[in-house]
């Protein structure tokens, strides 16, 4: 009698048999499948993916756990299922962080659409999206399992997920590209030797941040541009409107931790202190005097960088050669309350009742509605400006570099950080700015033990332009001295940056460097 030898299965198409006989076994290995991939996106990745590496990796185990989701279920409901516990997940994983892209959406607020855009948005096509088409994939995978030696067709996924998927793989490899500077050229076209245009990483209070090196000699003394905000990251405005410094110093731009591709070092947010960011700014300070053997570099702040600027002097002015102040602030809580009371005095003298409705509903500063009051002020300031003109210079150089809002279009960032560019300026804002409300330099700042120059834009506001002539009034330094331009406002390092170049060399390079 022949006897019936029934097939060897593995462990493997056994455990698979069980999932398959049994849906609510299935359903549950899928969830906790999916669940632990939320949690471990959480953790590593609190606010999304920071960096090109981090949205790589997000999209590639969205895929595979997406594809592993349906070739369990066998099921379109995969494609709803997974989505959803991945985003609680998420949702749950980073309970504690805090800011306005990972917190409540505020949908009553364009800044708030904006910060959902930006957090939520971004993880949403790395994340969630991939996990989406691989479940679409895993579905026709078990279909094809199932139907291996039969007549029945295979089904295959539909249109939408093949198309889905090619743009997926294009999006990988955008979000590949690396970002970069071009180089200083010669008269021949190549670049220049001896000179320097290069991205660079370094360690700052423990966490990584970007700098970005320009110079067309090494031998050139060092200015490190410290850039508004705070949350600014100036990149591609610094190597295009700062190139004609770069001819006589090493300009070396900084994004600052938690700013446009130092975005990824924000968190712990709890570390993230005025105190930290001067001891960051001290801590680049001796980096760059180590690396270029400079006794004494220069310190170049605009807006909130002049602040850092200032107190970075105040704590060690023996590394710095001068600091130079532009938009110069002084109290940013009494610039804000100034500015609160102009914009209200504008809409009683234009009868703009909903201006004046939306800035009461705020109260006077210090805002406890950071940042979406601060958002909805910064959008009035317009209003407030004197008429002036800019430099047709600064007009034409930077509609000739087309760098596009908050330079996002500027070759400095990959793909990622670009958007790092836009969540930097909400989440290191929100961060930094409600620590800056003690600080008045009219009492703090009195007296500086190094040469202070102060850029002067008539233009400016007077909530800041008020403040800061009356601080350097009395401000006490071994030199100081103040540029006034007629037509520069807010940015006069930007919108006066051929008087800028020209001031530094002809001016502060020889009351303030060692002459050979």
């Amino acid at each position: 009698m022949a006897h019936h030898v029934s097939p060897r299965i593995s462990p493997a198409q056994r455990l698979l048999q069980v999932l398959w006989r049994d849906r609510r076994i299935g359903g549950a290995a899928v969830t906790v499948l999916v669940l632990l991939l939320g949690l471990a996106i959480a953790q590593t990745m609190p606010r999304g993916p920071a960096t090109a590496a981090q949205a790589l990796i997000a999209m590639a185990s969205s895929l595979i756990v997406g594809s592993v989701a349906g070739f369990i279920l066998r099921s379109r409901w995969a494609m709803v299922i997974t989505p959803l516990v991945y985003m609680i997940a998420v949702e749950i994983g980073r309970w504690g962080i805090t800011g306005p892209t990972v917190d409540a959406p505020r949908l009553n607020e364009p800044f708030g659409i904006l910060a959902l855009i930006l957090g939520r948005g971004l993880h949403g096509l790395v994340g969630v999206l991939p996990l989406v088409v691989g479940s679409a994939w895993g579905i026709a995978m078990a279909q094809r399992n199932r139907n291996a030696g039969s007549s029945r067709t295979c089904r295959i996924p539909g249109r939408w997920a093949i198309a889905t998927t090619i743009g997926l793989a294009l999006l990988a490899l955008l979000i590949a590209l690396p970002a970069s500077t071009p180089p200083i050229l010669g008269e021949n076209g190549k670049p220049l030797p001896g000179s320097i245009a290069q991205l660079e990483n370094v360690r700052l209070g423990g966490q990584d941040q970007w700098i970005m090196l320009r110079g067309y000699s090494l031998d050139r003394p060092v200015i490190l541009y410290l850039s508004g905000g705070p949350g600014q990251s100036d990149l591609p405005y610094s190597r295009v409107l700062f190139e004609d410094l770069s001819r006589n110093f090493v300009v070396v731009s900084w994004d600052q931790r938690g700013t446009g591709k130092s975005y990824a070092a924000l968190d712990p947010t709890a570390t993230l202190t005025l105190d930290q960011a001067i001891a960051d700014t001290i801590e680049l300070t001796q980096y760059l005097r180590d690396r270029f053997g400079e006794q004494k570099i220069y310190l170049l702040g605009e807006s909130w960088g002049s602040t850092l600027s200032v107190l970075a002097a105040q704590r060690q002015p023996e590394l710095y050669y001068a600091s130079i102040g532009s938009g110069q602030m002084v109290s940013q809580r009494e610039t804000d309350r100034r500015i609160y009371h102009d914009l209200l005095a504008l809409a009683a003298q234009e009868n703009d009742t909903a201006l004046a409705t939306k800035l009461q509903s705020y109260g006077e500063p210090p805002y406890a509605d950071i940042p979406y009051a601060n958002a909805f002020v910064m959008g009035q300031y317009d209003r407030l400006y004197q008429p002036y003109t800019p430099p047709q210079s600064y007009i034409q150089r930077g509609s000739a570099a087309k760098l596009g809002p908050w330079g996002i279009f500027g070759r400095e960032y990959n793909l990622v950080e670009k958007v790092n560019v836009l969540r930097g300026l909400i989440d290191m804002f929100s961060t930094l700015y409600p620590q800056l409300q003690t600080i008045d330099f009219r009492q703090t700042v009195q007296q500086l033990e190094v040469p202070v120059y102060m850029l002067d834009g008539t233009a400016e506001l007077k909530g800041r332009r008020d403040l800061a002539l009356e601080w350097f009034e009395q401000l006490q330094a071994p030199h100081k001295q103040r540029f006034v331009f007629e037509n520069a406002a807010h940015s006069v390092a930007f919108e006066q940056f051929e008087a800028l170049s020209k001031l530094m060399v002809d001016t502060v390079l020889p009351e303030t460097y060692p002459q050979p």
